[in-house]
């Protein structure tokens, strides 16, 4: 594996789905303390370091609902405004970037695409939860959009431990560079 380094000026950290209402769930193979502690140190690099972190958070009053065997039941009732809001546990700062998504991935339908190339980004390092929904979503469209992923293994989880190691070692490795955060911040420094 080679080594890493990446260009603060050419490289946006992108926090995926650590809002209110994802951080009460149980993830595996980490807790959700840990991939919000990690994701947090890794946003405090970033932003030392000079480059763009950038927090998604999903609209789930606008989730798209889509036609689907197994579709993501929300209900029929509205769910309060707080529960798509960041969690202040993940550490969301002033100069920081908000993009609110409609669906799994954090590129379709939202200006993602366009705040990373205004400013000049070519390589994403991403974190979040779900490893098999939102993370895993958005590296796929981001991918076909021509930019460059770092997945950092220990700053994910997901609602279950083996679809998360299938995604680190055999998804993810084929799109991608996966990364652990100590790596990431070694790359950075």
């Amino acid at each position: 594996m080679a080594e890493l380094q990446l260009d603060p000026k050419k490289t946006a950290l992108v926090l995926i789905d650590l809002q209110n209402s994802t951080i009460g769930v149980n993830t595996a193979p980490y807790a959700v303390a840990q991939v919000v502690a990690n994701s947090k140190k890794l946003a405090e690099a970033f932003r030392a370091a000079g480059a763009p972190v950038i927090y998604v958070n999903v609209d789930f009053n606008g989730f798209l609902k889509l036609p689907a065997d197994q579709p993501f039941d929300i209900g029929d009732k509205p769910i309060p405004a707080v529960a798509s809001q960041i969690a202040p546990s993940a550490g969301f700062q002033p100069g920081d970037i908000l993009v609110t998504k409609r669906h799994w991935g954090a590129f379709a339908g939202t200006d993602l695409e366009q705040q990373l190339k205004t400013r000049g980004v070519d390589a994403v390092v991403l974190t979040g939860i779900s490893t098999n929904h939102g993370v895993e979503s958005t590296a796929r469209q981001g991918t076909g959009l021509g930019f460059g992923f770092v997945v950092v293994e220990d700053a994910c989880s997901g609602q279950d431990g083996e679809q998360h190691r299938f995604a680190f070692e055999k998804i993810f490795p084929r799109l991608c560079r996966v990364r652990s955060t100590k790596e990431v911040l070694a790359g950075l420094a």
